[in-house]
């Protein structure tokens, strides 16, 4: 007979705002300015997108701390929905939690740090005959092998990392948040103080930028691509409400975390990309984007630490993404662990370890389910419908601040949300008009991100039918 061990509350105040940042900061803070600023074409567009996305994605957290104050425990969104919304509505964020959201955040994440590590030391890869086998005419699974093949090794070494414990995992995070964080003041001190940049590349449009007459369709389109492109690099920051039964103080701590963790990302975010715009004209940053073989940060930094600051700051890539996957390994087992304890998800992934005090079973299910969707390729894909799926649950956490305060008006709140009602109030409409503009813009990316929410209705029907 298995032992059932219980989760621990072992994380503090300080730790889980490091979990938030280890789990935002990954490679978007290094890449996405390039794209971002090929879409708007003015310095001053892209900086007041990053802080605009910034602003959006703390309303948000702002909203889902109220709800994680009052119902912390294992599972984040999944513990707030079967409250607030009732049992389907909980199984369909968790499961799609599992299908696309985070395994694919996992893959994708885990994927840059393979590229990063090839463009450094370059991986053997199998016979081009091997690698161009397709499956269904869809899939080339064995393609670019050698990146593919890193790339499954972390995910699984830092699922075997996670299984052996909490403060493991917790402690590697909080370690590379660290670094990370001290690495990107750095390099915004160095880049504004011997960079060689003016304040003429911030005040200078691309070469391709036309003066429109006001907002137009064309500047709303540009600037909702932007946008995207930076909630890309948002991404992340509610994954620590999974830990709400392994977080002192849940109920005071969490929220706090949300709030200060998401306040220092904005603010670096917004400080090493004025850096990158400051240093480099934006005419060169749109140019590496166009040819696809240079990430902007690297540009810059070459530009005034030459060839060996280059190869500095693509380890510290290196270190990001893996900081980041792992943080994005650690924490939606937990997830599947609360729907399992439901009896909503495999069994098995209601586990948790005796000495450990971990959800063994649970990890390596994602872990595997990841590494199938390494083997896909189909990441940007996956990223399009990540967002897309995500801002839709992340709309019905922020409404149902509304239905709690209107239902449960008596019950402690150790927390309220600022500016209510205005403040979800605006995020639950940002959050609609996305998922209807995503409809309209990508609907194959919208129609499978729905195809693969609706893929655990029968499963949900079976583990009812079993249960009862």
């Amino acid at each position: 007979m298995l032992l059932q061990g219980q989760l621990v509350r072992t994380l503090t105040l300080r730790a889980a705002t490091l979990l938030i940042v280890s789990s935002v900061i990954g490679s978007g803070v290094y890449k996405k300015v390039a794209p971002m600023s090929d879409q708007l074409g003015a310095p001053e567009w892209v900086l007041l997108a990053w802080a605009l996305a910034g602003f959006i994605s703390l309303c948000g957290a702002l909203s889902n701390a109220e709800i994680a104050g009052m119902l912390a425990d294992a599972g984040g969104e999944y513990a707030y929905f079967r409250h607030i919304y009732g049992r389907f509505m909980a199984f369909l964020w968790g499961w799609t939690t599992f299908a696309v959201i985070k395994t694919s955040a996992i893959a994708g994440i885990a994927y840059v740090f393979s590229q990063s590590l090839n463009a450094l030391v370059p991986l053997p890869r199998l016979p081009q005959s091997i690698e161009q086998i397709e499956l269904w005419g869809i899939f080339q699974p064995f393609d670019n092998s050698g990146v593919k093949a890193a790339t499954m090794v972390l995910i699984l070494a830092l699922t075997f990392l996670n299984t052996r414990g909490l403060r493991g995992g917790a402690g590697l995070s909080a370690w590379i948040s660290r670094l990370v964080l001290a690495s990107l003041l750095l390099l915004v001190v160095a880049g504004l103080g011997w960079g060689g940049g003016s304040w003429a590349n911030l005040q200078t449009p691309a070469s391709t930028w036309t003066v429109r007459p006001g907002w137009d369709f064309d500047f709303i389109k540009a600037l909702f691509a932007a946008l995207l492109a930076a909630f890309w690099a948002y991404e992340g920051w509610n994954t620590v409400g999974f830990l709400g039964a392994e977080i002192k103080e849940p109920n005071r701590n969490l929220p706090l975390a949300l709030f200060s963790g998401m306040l220092l990302i904005i603010g670096v975010y917004v400080a090493v990309n004025f850096t990158y715009l400051y240093v480099l004209p934006i005419d060169q940053i749109i140019a590496g984007f166009k040819n696809q073989n240079e990430i902007a940060a690297v540009a810059v930094v070459r530009h005034f630490a030459g060839a060996a600051g280059a190869a500095v700051l693509s380890v510290l890539i290196l270190i990001t993404t893996l900081g980041c996957t792992n943080a994005t390994v650690l924490m939606p087992p937990r997830v599947y662990y609360a729907m399992a304890r439901d009896g909503l998800f495999f069994p098995a992934a209601a586990r948790i370890h005796p000495r450990y005090h971990t959800p063994n079973a649970a990890l390596w299910i994602q872990g595997i389910w990841a590494c199938v969707l390494v083997l896909s390729g189909s990441f940007d894909q996956l990223t399009d419908m990540l967002i897309f799926a995500a801002f839709f649950f992340y709309g019905a956490t922020a409404f149902g601040v509304f239905v709690l305060r209107r239902r449960e008006p008596d019950t402690p709140r150790p927390y309220r949300v600022w500016g209510y009602p205005l403040v979800p109030a605006l995020f639950v409409l940002f959050c609609a008009a996305l998922v209807v503009i995503t409809c309209f813009s990508h609907p194959r990316e919208a129609a499978l991100g729905v195809g693969l929410m609706l893929t655990g209705v029968p499963l949900y029907f079976w583990w009812t039918r079993a249960k009862h």
